[in-house]
């Protein structure tokens, strides 16, 4: 009798953890990312470890980087927009399920030319703003795989009489300080035999108000940056880019070197929204529909050199 209890039992027993192996597995395919293994300390790499022991991550952004990280007027200071920022929002989840735990999103606002700094001392685990991956950069912080591939280009005023580079000729040109426009304009000048007086923006909006009121006759920059920032003016008919591209280059998120382990979190994240194509469907939230604050379209298409990117994933810088 005490053999033929113990032997129910055992059955009773057997059929318990089955039924919850079952269930287990079950819930694993309703939602694999919610039955992954948090990852152990020594896997993490020290990013993803401060982040499980802070349960904060540092992001920074930018404030009128337009439409890439930005703030509108009468925003919170949590209240972070764009295309950028909307990828980062995919890579942290990715890390707490990585993690397995919520985690806080601490913005850091920073401008072109603080962000690289930020990022190099540790102010900053992430930089979701419009950041160029060049050699130089690399030598201080990490990318990502390419977000976006951006052409540098003049602006000018219709009625200036700039039609291409050559007639800018003792002319007064603006860039951002922090950008590589600054780098490429002045190449260009000397390609072209000419001399251009050297004007220098705090911001891109301060840039673009040097051309609108007149203090400047070209704004150098980004086609996005620049067209995101023409887009709010009222008088954005009258500013027309002019056709030469004075250099293409990678965008990426940027991140600390010497973490493998929290960029491949990173890069894997951005891969899986290329394949899926939710990469394409942010793209054209925030380049080909209207966007905050005042409902332009900037109307950029995707180029064939960011589809190029997608379809083949790197890091590689521009030069």
């Amino acid at each position: 009798m005490k053999n033929q209890s113990m032997n129910t039992l055992r059955q009773i027993t057997h059929q318990i953890r089955s039924s919850a192996l079952l269930l287990l597995a079950l819930m694993a395919i309703a939602n694999p990312v919610a039955a992954q293994a948090p990852a152990a300390p020594g896997e993490m790499g020290p990013t993803l470890s401060r982040i499980a022991s802070s349960g904060t991550i540092f992001v920074a952004h930018r404030e009128a980087a337009i439409p890439f990280s930005f703030v509108t007027s009468g925003d919170s200071d949590a209240a972070v927009h764009g295309y950028s920022w909307e990828i980062c929002g995919h890579i942290i989840k990715a890390a707490e399920a990585r993690l397995g735990q919520d985690i806080k999103v601490v913005p850091v606002v920073v401008s072109a030319n603080s962000q690289i700094m930020m990022v190099k001392v540790g102010m900053a685990d992430l930089e979701c703003g419009a950041t160029t991956n060049n050699v130089a950069r690399q030598k201080q912080v990490a990318f990502s795989n390419t977000i976006y591939v951006a052409n540098v280009r003049l602006m000018v005023r219709k009625d200036s009489g700039v039609k291409r580079i050559a007639d800018l000729a003792n002319k007064r040109v603006v860039t951002t300080l922090g950008t590589t426009a600054d780098r490429l304009i002045k190449q260009a000048a000397l390609a072209n035999n000419i001399t251009i007086q050297y004007l220098m923006g705090r911001s891109h909006a301060e840039s673009m108000g040097m051309i609108v009121r007149g203090e400047a006759d070209a704004y150098v920059g980004d086609d996005a940056i620049v067209a995101g920032e023409r887009a709010n003016l009222s008088m954005q008919d009258q500013l027309v880019f002019l056709d030469e591209v004075l250099a293409t280059e990678p965008y990426g998120i940027m991140l600390r070197r010497e973490d493998p382990q929290f960029k491949a979190l990173v890069d894997d994240t951005i891969v899986g929204l290329m394949k899926s194509g939710e990469l394409e469907r942010i793209y054209n939230k925030w380049f080909m529909s209207p966007i905050p604050p005042n409902g332009a379209n900037l109307q950029m298409p995707m180029s064939e050199k960011l589809k190029a990117a997608i379809a083949n994933p790197n890091d590689r810088p521009a030069y």
